[in-house]
């Protein structure tokens, strides 16, 4: 993508409600524009990097099983009613009448819509197991807005359903995307820790956040200090195998959310050295609960006796949109954002400091062509800018490498390369330079 011909508006002077480092970051490289209230756009930046976001989520998800489709943000109250939702959700959901006087609301979540799905077309214990998700639009009226991304009252979701037979199934199946969320993490370069969790409005008995430490985070939390040196199973886990002992691993550490630690047990449970009482950011929480919903709501199978039973359910969300705001407060520094390579809007800064040189072009144009052969996503910076502008304004977008081409180092044959997470710079061939990112940026 040439930036002659891009719609990157950055700001040079940071909007006074932007509160924390990520929604700084996210305005003045012009990744959102505020439209209300805890509304945003997403600007062509910060979309290139949400599509980036929802593929890793899509593929991880399909890795485990799990079956994408799409349902609306509008949902008809009366399902609501039958679970016995709607009243107690409370101000957070966006009530909504339409011309019918049908009462309507904006979908905070998904649960009954799902389960209504279900209970039209599944019959049969053979049809089990079933994960279904989707990722969608969500909206909770919150009482107050704030940090851009990390809270608004629009967010962008991923949520998956998960049907089975029995508990012990079910716990299967919750086992298999707690293994999910841990890979999908490590794949944007986050250290998420399952915390224990309140389960609040969606219920059950079981319930992990999934939180990475920021002094920005919304809640207290605390943790084994041994999380932050853990490591995450690789990708190559078989997900038709048994998955609890890599779930009893992880949960075996004292980790939980302010709402159900108790601080008690914290101290007598972990040694002193290893207490960690830090703020942390929820990026996606995982639930078991049962028969809360099926049961209300006549989700029925026959099992191999004939007889039927309501089906376990289980759900598991990922905010998809607010992992932006998560990844930028894990991976910043004074100059702007430093992205993680597979969520990068683009991999490498192209930058011409002299445009319409008789030396800078050709190369330039040449090397351009050739990255974007190899499948490395490029923004070439072909405008007439100032070479401070330029390069402020390649720190602050935070792309794995940018490569600088000018007069004075053209005369010998060589481009600056410059990695963006270590600063590190060298002086490269067009050759060179060409292998190295290849190396480098192969995903």
């Amino acid at each position: 993508m040439r930036l002659s011909r891009y719609f990157l508006p950055i700001l040079k002077e940071t909007p006074k409600e932007a509160e924390i480092v990520s929604h700084r970051l996210m305005l003045r490289a012009g990744m959102i524009r505020q439209q209300s209230a805890g509304i945003y756009s997403w600007l062509p930046l910060g979309k290139r990097v949400l599509n980036k976001i929802e593929r890793i989520v899509e593929e991880e998800q399909a890795r485990a099983g799990a079956i994408q489709l799409l349902m609306p943000t509008l949902q008809p109250a009366d399902l609501w009613r039958e679970s016995g939702r709607y009243d107690a959700y409370g101000k957070e959901m966006l009530r909504i009448t339409d011309r019918q006087d049908r009462d309507m609301l904006y979908g905070p979540t998904n649960e009954e819509m799902i389960t209504d799905i279900f209970r039209s077309y599944v019959r049969s214990y053979k049809d089990l197991p079933l994960n279904l998700y989707h990722i969608q639009w969500k909206f909770r009226d919150e009482v107050r807005p704030r940090f851009g991304v990390m809270r608004g009252r629009e967010f962008l979701m991923k949520d998956a359903y998960s049907f089975d037979l029995d508990q012990e199934k079910a716990v299967e199946s919750y086992n298999r995307m707690f293994v999910s969320y841990l890979r999908t993490y490590k794949r944007m370069g986050l250290t998420a820790i399952p915390m224990k969790a309140e389960t609040g409005p969606i219920g059950g008995d079981l319930s992990h956040e999934f939180i990475v430490l920021a002094e920005t985070g919304e809640s207290e939390v605390y943790c084994h200090k041994d999380f932050l040196e853990k490591e995450t199973p690789g990708l190559d886990v078989d997900f038709n195998g048994d998955l609890t002992p890599i779930v009893e691993d992880w949960t075996s550490l004292y980790a939980a959310t302010e709402d159900v630690v108790d601080r008690a047990d914290f101290e007598a449970s972990v040694p002193e050295e290893k207490r960690i009482v830090a703020r942390g950011i929820e990026v996606g929480q995982t639930f078991y609960f049962g028969t809360k919903y099926s049961e209300p709501m006549g989700a029925k199978v026959a099992t191999s006796d004939g007889k039927e039973v309501p089906v376990h359910m289980g759900s598991y969300g990922i905010g998809v949109s607010r992992l932006l705001g998560a990844i930028i407060e894990a991976s910043h520094d004074d100059n702007g954002i430093i992205w993680p390579v597979e969520v990068a809007p683009f991999h490498v800064g192209l930058v011409n400091l002299k445009p319409g040189d008789a030396l800078t072009d050709p190369v330039c144009e040449d090397l351009y062509a050739k990255l974007e052969a190899a499948g490395i996503e490029v923004l070439y910076d072909d405008t007439d800018n100032r070479a401070g502008a330029k390069f402020a304004t390649m720190d602050l977008i935070g792309l794995p490498f940018q490569v600088v081409a000018g007069p004075r180092g053209l005369k010998d044959g060589l481009l600056e390369v410059k990695e963006r997470k270590t600063g590190e710079k060298e002086m490269l061939t067009v050759e060179a330079t060409l292998a190295k990112l290849q190396a480098a940026l192969t995903l």
